[in-house]
């Protein structure tokens, strides 16, 4: 038996172009979210998830649940992370500019969001080990650089935490003129909110 079924991808907010799939058919309306991150509000903002003035009748929701345990009672917001992120790194990098930020990435993408707003509010590009992954994404470019002079790192190395106890960052820079660097780390992942109170 066939039957006619409309796609609809909505954004997840969770990397560049990642996507939840709307499936509305015959025998009801499916939505499937994938990873997701979506702000208080953003879901209504949606126009695609209502109809009229209220919100689609959808009869299933298959749920990423990477998070749904009580360890993970309480995420923050992404404004309130970056809030912290920028107060930490502001705070560093005044002292000299030989205090030097690594943003210890695992993942590939999905931090576009920290770099450029690293990068406006405080006026520091962020050192990456090569532009053309973000060649698509033309509104990071003017933020990141391969120039390791820098005082904010997200430059990758498979021994990432073997570099940064050797007091080197993951492109091997250790000092700048000669004068050895001060290097904190920080690392944005939500699973750290499960593994402390605070």
């Amino acid at each position: 038996q066939k039957e006619d079924i409309e796609v609809t991808l909505l954004p997840a907010g969770h990397c560049p172009g990642s996507v939840m799939f709307l499936f509305e058919g015959g025998n009801g309306t499916v939505l499937y979210t994938g990873d997701f991150r979506l702000a208080k509000g953003e879901a209504a903002r949606m126009e695609l998830l209502h109809s009229g003035t209220r919100v689609k009748d959808i009869q299933s929701v298959y749920l990423d649940t990477t998070f749904c345990d009580p360890k993970f009672y309480h995420i923050p917001s992404r404004e309130e992370c970056l809030n912290g992120i920028l107060e930490l790194v502001r705070s560093w990098t005044s002292l000299t500019r030989y205090h030097v930020v690594w943003l210890n990435c695992k993942a590939a993408y999905g931090y576009e969001y920290l770099f450029i707003n690293l990068s406006e509010e405080l006026g520091i590009k962020v050192h990456v080990n090569k532009l053309d992954m973000f060649r698509n994404m033309p509104e990071i470019l003017y933020h990141i650089t391969t120039d390791r002079r820098t005082q904010i790192h997200a430059c990758r190395h498979p021994r990432d935490d073997d570099c940064f106890r050797g007091n080197r960052l993951p492109c091997g820079i250790t000092c700048q003129n000669g004068t050895p660097l001060h290097i904190i780390s920080i690392k944005p992942s939500t699973m750290w909110f499960g593994e402390r109170m605070k």
